[in-house]
């Protein structure tokens, strides 16, 4: 079970909670950061974070569906982009929201950092999910 909390006396999150909650007993997945390589190993979307996160986001549910898991199971994401200024922040998260994540709401931070670990590579993201009863062996 996942108990999503917004907690009444701090500012209402839009499209994200302030906290996610499993019982004990519940198989959890910790994911690698998702990034913007294709299945070759090639960068998709070169210098356009939007299309970056599309393919992160397409790369995450891959992810998600080895562990026997999907983006509503989602917790938690740290989502890493490179930027020194809000506007590549909020064009990667308006994808984020597209994208299922949000419909938990799980729990998320937003980030503008200097560089990822690939060159070109403008979006991460991390994500840790629970794993449904009725994918277990």
């Amino acid at each position: 079970m996942i108990q999503r909390v917004t907690v009444p006396g701090l500012f209402p999150p839009p499209t994200y909670s302030h906290a996610s909650v499993v019982e004990a007993g519940t198989r959890l997945a910790f994911l690698a950061g998702s990034v913007p390589l294709d299945a070759e190993g090639k960068l998709v979307g070169e210098g356009d974070p939007v299309r970056q996160a599309e393919q992160v986001l397409a790369n995450l549910t891959e992810q998600l569906r080895a562990v026997g898991s999907g983006l509503a199971h989602v917790l938690s994401t740290d989502v890493y982009v490179v930027s020194t200024g809000t506007a590549a922040l909020s064009a990667v998260w308006d994808v984020v929201e597209a994208s299922g994540l949000s419909t938990g709401p799980h729990s998320s931070t937003l980030l503008g950092v200097s560089c990822l670990g690939y060159p070109g590579q403008l979006v991460e993201i991390t994500a840790t999910a629970v794993v449904p009863e009725s994918a277990r062996p």
